[in-house]
């Protein structure tokens, strides 16, 4: 199993944040179960990136659990960027 560097952009990080909070505001510890499904999701994806669907050109899509959340990213030989 090979782990490539992960690369998560401003943009993601800011968009996982905003969900965090309406998240946390509908539920108290429902933004802490969102960002942990959040990381499983993004782990299985650095294990093997080539699971998921192709949606364009390069770019991939996995869905998270549990929640109406997917992740966008684009592999390469030693990098993934989300």
């Amino acid at each position: 199993m090979v782990f490539r560097n992960l690369i998560i952009l401003p943009e993601a990080e800011q968009d996982v944040a905003q969900a965090y909070i309406w998240y946390e505001e509908r539920e108290l510890g429902l933004g802490e179960e969102f960002l942990r499904c959040v990381d499983a999701c993004i782990q299985l994806i650095r294990r093997n990136p080539q699971t998921y669907q192709v949606v364009y050109q390069s770019y991939r899509r996995a869905v998270v659990r549990r929640f109406p959340y997917v992740v966008f990213y684009e592999p390469s030989d030693t990098t993934i960027i989300v």
